[in-house]
């Protein structure tokens, strides 16, 4: 059982009869054939490939993975879909994500090429109780928030406040100070895309999130964190990703504005795109706002716990914000219709450095990655995992767009990937 609903009269019919036995396991055969994604690497918040901290905490994921729904809600909650409408591949593929994967609860909002809406949900939004999902409730997004910073930034460029090839000490001299860091070598482009060199404090974090849920962490903190490790590499030689460099990129916005970095976003992006369910968390913030599923993620005993309620504030500009997954597809469609930037910095955000094999993506750009789909189409996303959630999608040029909810991560890359080839089914008839 599942839920779905339209925000059009007139849905558009999908014969979801394309692929071959077993729906959405046999789409997106051209980059699988590259490696399954690395679901927890690049778009992780908690991540650069650090999340899990060796095999004991994997494994006790993955052995409970399957077992957290009760056997007495089905894995699923709330009225059968009508099975005539809207897509039916996307659809089921939202329930094996329940059933067969073993997440606790799935939300999706489809905009096609029409602009119609449709929400889609499947498995339960508190374990406990059995309580559906809620469509288009609020989660939180992880590394979504980096294209929201990307954004301001590249605003900030646009009227002339910041140059993209000028070096960071340019705007916060003398903070950026390390072994084998060189802060008039490393560029804002360089920040935005991921090729500073800087490490990245994640990597260096306390994985105890339950024990470190209520503790609130000041941007200067993640960034000393960081700064005792020697560079990764020379800015410009290659690409590795460090939420390092959007923890800078929010510093240099309120060092540009001399005002709060949630104050640009949402007055620059949040505020004029009418994002409803979005924000970033004022300081000390720890509930979900409005209408959520519960968040989960594993405990040392290979149960799971319920993580909705933390401080995300050692995310800050590289992943603390809230929203839903109409809004993401807002956003993300706003991108490239040029509601938000000029063409000339749409270009600039969509110039990308390939990325290593096995991400999640083709490309990376100026907070945003690239995807081409089986059916040629491309995808700019970014996609976001944090203790509780995670999230894929992105908006093709034309405004066709998704958003994928999942309410609990998993290390296993083979699961991740039925996430990852979601996105594919829903843009791909």
């Amino acid at each position: 059982m599942s839920t779905e609903k339209s925000t059009d009269q007139h849905p558009r019919q999908h014969p979801g009869q394309e692929h071959a036995p077993g729906g959405l396991r046999a789409t997106s055969r051209r980059r699988k054939a590259r490696g399954a994604a690395a679901f927890l690497g690049i778009a992780a918040l908690v991540g650069g490939g650090q999340v899990w901290n060796g095999t004991e905490q994997a494994a006790a994921l993955d052995g409970a993975v399957t077992s957290w729904i009760s056997p007495s809600s089905g894995g699923v909650a709330g009225a059968p879909a009508d099975r005539g409408r809207g897509n039916r591949e996307l659809q089921d593929g939202l329930e094996r994500l329940v059933e067969e994967d073993g997440f606790p609860g799935v939300l999706a909002n489809v905009v096609d090429e029409r602009g119609r809406s449709r929400d889609y949900t499947a498995g339960v939004g508190n374990i406990d109780t059995g309580r559906r999902v809620p469509a288009d409730g609020q989660v939180r997004i992880g590394s979504n928030t980096k294209t929201f910073t990307a954004t301001v930034v590249l605003q900030l460029v646009d009227e002339g406040l910041v140059d993209l090839d000028a070096p960071i000490e340019t705007y916060l001299p003398g903070l950026v100070r390390g072994e084998g860091i060189d802060a008039h070598r490393i560029t804002v482009r360089n920040l935005l895309q991921h090729t500073s060199g800087l490490p990245n404090y994640t990597a260096h974090i306390s994985l105890d999130f339950f024990a470190t849920r209520d503790q609130f962490v000041h941007p200067h903190d993640n960034l000393a964190l960081a700064l005792a490790h020697p560079a990764d590499f020379q800015p410009g030689e290659q690409w590795a990703y460090s939420n390092t460099n959007y923890t800078l990129l929010g510093l240099l916005i309120e060092r540009v504005t001399a005002r709060p970095l949630a104050e640009q976003i949402t007055e620059r992006i949040v505020e004029p795109l009418d994002l409803e369910g979005t924000y970033v968390p004022l300081p000390g913030e720890r509930e979900i706002r409005e209408r959520h599923p519960r968040g989960y993620h594993p405990l040392p005993d290979g149960t799971m716990g319920d993580i909705t309620v933390m401080d995300p504030s050692w995310g800050g500009a590289a992943g603390d914000m809230v929203s839903t997954t109409r809004d993401l597809n807002t956003f993300f469609s706003a991108l490239p219709g040029g509601e938000l930037l000029s063409p000339e910095l749409w270009a600039e955000m969509t110039t990308t450095v390939p990325l290593p094999e096995g991400y999640p993506g083709d490309g990376y750009g100026l907070g945003l990655m690239t995807t081409e789909l089986s059916c040629g189409e491309v995808v700019y996303g970014h996609g976001g995992d944090i203790p509780g959630y995670s999230t894929r999608g992105g908006a093709t040029a034309d405004g066709e767009a998704v958003a994928i909810a999942v309410t609990s991560l998993t290390p296993d890359l083979e699961i991740n990937q039925h996430v990852e080839d979601l996105v594919d089914v829903a843009l791909c008839d």
